[in-house]
């Protein structure tokens, strides 16, 4: 009986083995269609549109759209793939993929104009952050208009595909659209009544190192490519031998438990005399916490009168990256997990006391940037009428960070080509009508570089497309603190490398010079982005000559003794100086020496005179030089001016 038993027993196991291996060679042999295909998508109008995805081997696949059918035979490694001759705009209409298993059907499709957008976080902001959010969100009835958010990830080598689901436009998704991009597509799409589709494959913080392939990047000069980042790879390779000491679980356990919190040091006896001093608010980026993921505790003392006692009150924060908890005088009165959001919170009557009172913030970062990232005049505490300013002085303490655990932040800005692999690759099979552009922050740090840089990027990805589309990107806006006397900026060397690679054919940029925020990097008027984007694309990619889609730019400069002569193309328009006595700011002059010193300007015979009683003989000249330069030179329609630097000819 027991080896009756056996034999039986051995016959099911074979029988289960055989069910599995046949369950597994249905689920091989099923139909598959690349992840970046979905319902909801729009395709390339009047271009062959290649689709693609999964077999198995030499399985018949056949597709459906429209009144098209094609059919192929996978490929060996079960590749297969058609190309749908091209079509004009419209829709919806339905896309059916057949294998000899299973059916694919997707509905809603459009076909239209398509644009790929891309860069770091001013691309990636989304509508819910940006300015006039709410009646925004409520107008968003564009059905016609789809985005595809590409899921954020980093790769060493080039990968075939991705993910992602396509969103229609409403009231209840567009929150979560790259705000620069939805308000570009609206303009085409009010302008040009066709489908417009955007992909947004952007990630905030990134060097455009990261979005280069990698032939073309190790093709670069040495002097052009950034030193590898040796601190954070070698924390990579601690984390790879931590093993046998603290592990990533471990970590993640400390994040959960927080001796900051067992430790009560939201109370107001904490002892916070060893703990070190920052300047808030400020991303921490450039201080002792540069490299730290974790928790990091801050508290803030001040004293009020007696006339605020147990009043009410509004604590006021402003955006902190990436979450926070926030106590005063030891009473939780708030907390907040997401970077974009001000943080505001009430404070009940009764708390707050004459004398000395404690603000404690404990802002947790998962990756990359962290710390108070709003301006200095949203930090503040509101007692009826009346602000007091929490800017200034805080004390710090880092309760849990990264690298005590060998914990391993990588970052797409480790090593050159991870995003492009990861987020740009998967889709150079399929058609855009073009791209646009927003980054450069990240790279104010080697301008020069970025004169080669962006051009390589620009070429990179049409010769990986196959054909030269329009490709247009914002300028970099104006951003922090004004110059009291003329200084050398990374933030001008960037927009300056933006300027030169208009030289390449069918590039524009928005020059947005006018509409940052000194205390915020990401301004929030991306309405404005989005159109100054939209008329470079009516006037050169759709046609429209009427339109004017730039500012004055410098067409010839001359020198007539101590005084500099500047002609402009007004592309169109002509000059306007927003200042009631015609005087032009921004302008700066140096000798031979290269020392700037401040200009006087104004508009002579439709000709810009520059002049400096400091310069008898100005040989360079700039204009909105700065990280945040005055400029008030435009044209009728509105438009900027573009800052420049050059010298002076003979």
């Amino acid at each position: 009986m027991y080896h009756l038993k056996l034999q039986c027993m051995k016959k099911i196991g074979i029988l289960i083995l055989f069910f599995q291996f046949v369950g597994l060679f249905l689920l091989k042999a099923e139909v598959k269609v690349a992840g970046l295909f979905g319902n909801n998508m729009v395709l390339q109008r009047e271009r062959p549109v290649k689709i693609w995805g999964q077999a198995d081997k030499n399985e018949m696949v056949e597709v459906s759209f429209k009144e098209q059918t094609l059919k192929t035979r996978a490929n060996r490694k079960g590749e297969w793939q058609v190309t749908l001759a091209p079509m004009s705009h419209g829709g919806p209409y339905s896309l059916e993929v057949k294998g000899k298993n299973n059916t694919i059907r997707y509905d809603n499709i459009l076909v239209g104009d398509v644009w790929l957008c891309s860069g770091q976080s001013n691309m990636e902001w989304v509508v819910s952050l940006a300015g006039n959010a709410q009646q925004e969100i409520e107008d968003a009835d564009y059905p016609m208009i789809r985005s595809l958010n590409v899921p954020k990830s980093l790769h060493v080598i080039p990968q075939q595909e991705t993910q992602g689901s396509w969103d229609v436009c409403s009231p209840s998704t567009v929150g979560n659209f790259s705000a620069v991009a939805y308000f570009y597509a609206r303009e085409l799409y009010r302008k040009l009544g066709i489908p417009i589709g955007i992909i947004n494959s952007s990630w905030g913080g990134t060097v455009i190192e990261a979005w280069i392939s990698p032939d073309v990047y190790e093709a670069l000069p040495a002097d052009v490519q950034r030193p590898e980042d040796t601190g954070m790879l070698e924390s990579i390779r601690k984390y790879m031998k931590a093993n046998k000491g603290k592990t990533m679980k471990d970590y993640q356990e400390a994040v959960a438990v927080d001796k900051g919190m067992t430790g009560k040091w939201y109370a107001e006896a904490t002892d916070v005399s060893s703990w070190d001093e920052m300047q808030i608010p400020q991303e921490w980026g450039t201080t002792p916490l540069a490299a730290v993921d974790g928790h990091v505790w801050f508290r803030l003392d001040f004293t009020l009168p007696e006339a605020n006692a147990g009043k009410p009150a509004v604590l006021h924060l402003g955006r902190i990256d990436d979450n926070d908890i926030s106590w005063v005088n030891g009473k939780e009165v708030g907390y907040t997990n997401g970077y974009g959001e001000e943080r505001i919170y009430n404070i009940p009557a009764g708390l707050l006391k004459a004398g000395k009172n404690s603000v404690t913030v404990r802002v947790t970062d998962d990756m990359g940037p962290g710390g108070f990232i709003g301006e200095a005049k949203d930090v503040y505490l509101e007692i009826g009428a009346q602000n007091v300013s929490l800017a200034g002085k805080w004390k710090y303490n880092p309760s849990l960070v990264n690298e005590s655990f060998h914990k391993a932040s990588l970052s797409p800005n480790t090593i050159h080509s991870s995003l492009y692999n990861s987020m740009i690759h998967p889709f150079t099979q399929f058609p855009i009508k073009g791209a646009i552009w927003y980054q450069g922050e990240s790279n104010t740090d080697m301008p020069i570089a970025y004169q080669t840089l962006f051009p390589a990027l620009i070429n990179d990805w049409r010769d990986k497309w196959g054909y030269e589309f329009p490709f247009y990107w914002v300028q970099l806006a104006n951003f922090m603190e004004k110059d009291l006397v003329p200084v050398e900026s990374g933030w001008s060397g960037v927009r300056d490398a933006q300027q030169m690679t208009l030289s390449l054919p069918q590039t524009g940029q928005a020059v947005i010079i006018d509409i940052g925020e000194a205390g915020n990097i990401h301004p929030a008027n991306k309405q404005e982005v989005g159109r100054r984007l939209a008329l470079n694309a009516f006037n050169k990619t759709y046609g429209y000559r009427d339109v004017i889609f730039s500012g004055p730019t410098v067409a010839s400069i001359e020198k007539k003794g101590d005084k500099v002569l500047l002609t402009f193309d007004t592309h169109g328009s002509a000059l306007d100086v927003k200042n009631k006595y015609g005087f032009i700011e921004g302008f700066t002059l140096a000798g031979a020496d290269g020392k700037y010193e401040w200009a006087k300007a104004w508009i002579d015979n439709g000709k810009v005179v520059v002049w400096s009683e400091k310069v008898p003989a100005p040989a360079f000249i700039r204009y909105g030089w700065g990280n945040n330069p005055d400029v008030n030179l435009f044209n009728k329609e509105g438009l900027p001016a573009s800052p420049f630097s050059t010298a002076i000819g003979k």
